[in-house]
């Protein structure tokens, strides 16, 4: 009976130990949370900016699709729409703690301050635009973007405010100062083929305006070897430490149908396919570069714990992203010491009653 009891006894004491470290001792901060935080208040303050220039030319937000007001959601059709898009996936990328994931993404990749980052970026997804940008801010690394305006379904589609038009109205607002270094249409052969002839011919003069250069090739061969020369270009005098892909265009993804089956965030890509083939993706995971994907955004919601389509949008730092810390070691220590003391003791005392019944 009193063996029983003191087994009891440890179970209750297992169960207030669980508790303890689980509700009431604090986490302590992993290394990059700092980085983590300062990233998604970055994008946070961004989103304000946006929503103030949203305001100009006429411009409104539509509370019945943009629900928590952010300035990133678009049309659901316009010019210069590419192709379709999930509303919803698109809302989900506004919250400002993805740009904590990307810092995460890319500490794994092994990045580090003043590194070079390729980003190669289609205007479906601003948000997550704004979420890498954040994130090479927060760790010190060089951003070498090269920007597609042509976006998808409810992404930068609108042609009063497009995704070029979003980071000037943040560096404006002093929150980051990032110039791509170079533009493409995008869209179907990145060269707008699915957009029509008005969408095709206002990204054109929106290209000249801007006076930065034009990624236009024959092919897709030649067209993913001019944005790699690009890369190579700004990452100097170093090389390019990681590559983000945002969204899925025709330059970034190649044609190979392979590259359906990537997972989203840091991920391997096994097999390279051929020139003619292969996208910026597969160009720059044959040279060794890590590769960090952002497009199936209820992959990587699911996976880090981001909340899908959340109203209203939680506040940097918040979520479960931010909860996977190391527990504080010295109150660990102790307090498993005391627990490993009595489990002993306890056990001690149990083995030495045993011992008696056996001898006598």
């Amino acid at each position: 009976m009193v063996v029983e009891k003191r087994i009891y006894g440890l179970a209750l004491l297992s169960l207030g130990v669980f508790v303890l470290f689980q509700f009431i001792m604090p986490p302590a901060a992993p290394g990059n949370d700092r980085e983590m935080l300062r990233a998604a208040e970055t994008m946070a303050r961004a989103i304000d900016a946006l929503r103030s220039c949203n305001g100009a030319d006429g411009r409104t937000i539509d509370d019945k699709t943009d629900l928590n007001r952010t300035g990133l959601i678009g049309l659901e059709s316009s010019s210069i729409t590419t192709s379709l898009g999930q509303i919803e996936a698109k809302r989900t990328t506004t919250n400002p703690n993805f740009a904590g994931l990307v810092v995460k993404l890319l500490k794994e990749a092994g990045v580090g301050r003043g590194d070079a980052i390729a980003i190669g970026a289609s205007s479906s997804f601003p948000a997550l635009i704004l979420a890498s940008v954040s994130a090479t801010s927060a760790l010190g690394a060089r951003p070498v973007m090269i920007l597609s305006l042509g976006a998808s379904n409810w992404g930068a589609n609108d042609p009063r405010f497009t995704s070029l038009d979003m980071l000037e109205c943040a560096r404006r607002a002093g929150v980051f100062d990032i110039k791509p270094v170079a533009l493409a249409v995008g869209g179907e052969n990145d060269s707008g083929a699915d957009m029509s002839a008005e969408g095709r011919a206002f990204l054109a003069d929106k290209i000249a305006a801007a006076g930065l250069p034009l990624v236009q090739q024959p092919d897709l061969a030649a067209d993913v070897r001019e944005r790699m020369r690009l890369y190579g270009e700004g990452a100097k005098p170093a090389a390019v430490k990681a590559f983000i892909n945002i969204g899925g265009s025709w330059a970034n993804m190649g044609v190979d149908s392979r590259v359906l089956k990537l997972k989203p965030g840091l991920t391997e890509v096994a097999e390279i396919p051929p020139e003619g083939k292969r996208g910026a993706i597969q160009a720059m995971a044959a040279r060794g570069v890590p590769v960090i994907h952002l497009l199936y955004v209820k992959g990587l919601a699911d996976k880090y714990g981001l909340p899908w389509d959340p109203v209203p949008l939680p506040k940097p730092g918040e979520g479960e992203l931010f909860r996977t810390g190391a527990r504080a070691p010295v109150a660990f220590l102790f307090a498993a010491g005391i627990y490993l003391l009595l489990t002993a003791g306890s056990l001690l005392g149990i083995d030495r009653r045993k011992m008696m019944r056996l001898l006598n």
